[in-house]
């Protein structure tokens, strides 16, 4: 039987790191062990990226939100437990995007959460 070398898998395996690199500053997209390390950290920070987008966009939502309370004579706390005590269960995604795009609506939300403080 013939021996087996693993030249091409090995060869198959770097250009996919190399691949992945494409782009990359200086000797990063040029040279395997560069940029493997590159890769790997471009990996874990992506990861972590994916986590924190999450909390940004909430962060966001509630900024949007306080701002409409606040027209209304309100504030954010005050604003959700009224909402939950009357029964409306929206999201906080929508209620940013009403409090930007309908302010009327908004405006009624908070009336009906004052009501059932």
């Amino acid at each position: 039987m013939a021996r087996v070398k693993g030249a091409m898998m090995t060869r198959k395996r770097r250009n996919k790191t190399l691949k992945l690199a494409k782009g990359y500053w200086g000797a990063k997209s040029k040279l395997f062990k560069t940029a493997k390390e590159a890769v790997f950290k471009s990996g874990q920070k992506a990861y972590v990226g994916r986590k924190a987008k999450k909390r940004d966009f909430r962060r966001l939502w509630i900024t949007r939100i306080s701002a409409g309370c606040k027209a209304n004579g309100m504030n954010y706390s005050t604003f959700m437990n009224g909402l939950k005590k009357a029964g409306i269960s929206l999201n906080r995604k929508m209620l940013s995007e009403i409090a930007i795009h309908d302010t009327a609506a908004f405006t009624s939300l908070c009336e009906k959460a004052k009501a059932a403080l």
